[in-house]
């Protein structure tokens, strides 16, 4: 289980260090895509696994099934550790989600999230601002 909001440095190379505590789960492969909101998803491999047999049991015939799964599958690219416990971040990655050098992993259950520091202060004071009827229009979901 991913969970916890973590501060790391990406290098010049693009090389990221991932929490150690996440390795462990991570270290039999990861793949990192473009995400949602200009951040990306890391994901296990056998999670990913999982959602790209979803994605490959969506209808071919409608355009929203067809271009969602290009940007999650084809924005894809597996990675793997050094011996730092650093992934390095392709540059087409990087530029989608505006990395510069301080960023925020954040755990989500099951993937984690790869955010520009900056983005995600943003994003994350207006969902804060918004918890109350975030959390009321969830409660009609059951959570």
């Amino acid at each position: 289980m991913f969970i916890g909001e973590y501060n790391h440095n990406l290098d010049d190379k693009g090389r990221l260090a991932i929490p150690a505590k996440f390795r462990a789960i991570l270290n039999k492969g990861a793949v990192v895509t473009k995400g949602l909101d200009d951040c990306l998803f890391l994901y296990s491999k056998e999670q990913f696994e999982k959602i790209a047999a979803k994605f490959a049991a969506l209808p071919i015939s409608q355009a929203k099934a067809r271009s969602f799964s290009r940007h999650i599958l084809a924005g894809a690219m597996e990675v793997e550790f050094d011996n730092q416990g650093r992934i390095t971040l392709p540059e087409y990655l990087r530029q989608f989600s505006r990395l510069k050098k301080s960023i925020i992993v954040a755990g989500l259950y099951n993937h984690l999230e790869i955010w520009d520091e900056s983005a995600w202060n943003k994003y994350k004071g207006e969902a804060e601002r918004n918890s109350n009827a975030i959390a009321e229009e969830l409660g009609d979901l059951g959570i």
